[in-house]
């Protein structure tokens, strides 16, 4: 059976980071080459210790994981984000997330960070992760 063109979903992991920006755009660019989406994921977590943060001010991560999207998002395409690409947040842990997100989808891409550790030279913690986890092929842009 042939894929059609509402079946092709690529996956992007956005973190805020360049790299994340620049695995947007190149999601972007692949999903309009197979006439498929995008849907651009940021995922948060609540630190195990908050009550740490809250008493440095430091509260609304799921806000805070907002705006790294709206940023990113911005940062790749500007005010004129495609109609193929949508955004959503989740809670949860990144790797795992995404991995269980990206099910079903053509491609899962993430950006690659180097955040220290020997795996990390080559990929950040949560790329690595994605890459053994993920039930589709992954694409690590730099």
């Amino acid at each position: 059976m042939s894929e059609t063109a509402a079946e092709v979903r690529i996956v992007v992991g956005v973190d805020g980071s360049s790299a994340s920006v620049n695995a947007l755009k190149e999601g972007a660019k692949l999903a309009a080459e197979l006439g498929g989406v995008v849907d651009a994921v940021a995922v948060w977590e609540m630190p195990t210790k908050y009550a740490s943060y809250a008493a440095l001010g430091i509260g609304n991560f799921e806000e805070g994981a907002k705006e790294v999207l709206r940023d990113a998002l911005f940062q790749a395409f500007g005010e004129d984000v495609p109609g193929s690409v949508s955004a959503r947040l989740i809670q949860g842990q990144a790797a795992g997330s995404l991995a269980s997100i990206a099910e079903g989808a053509r491609l899962l891409v993430v950006g690659r960070r180097g955040h220290g550790g020997l795996m990390s030279l080559l990929l950040g913690s949560v790329s690595a992760a994605v890459v053994n986890q993920s039930p589709v092929p992954v694409l690590v842009v730099q």
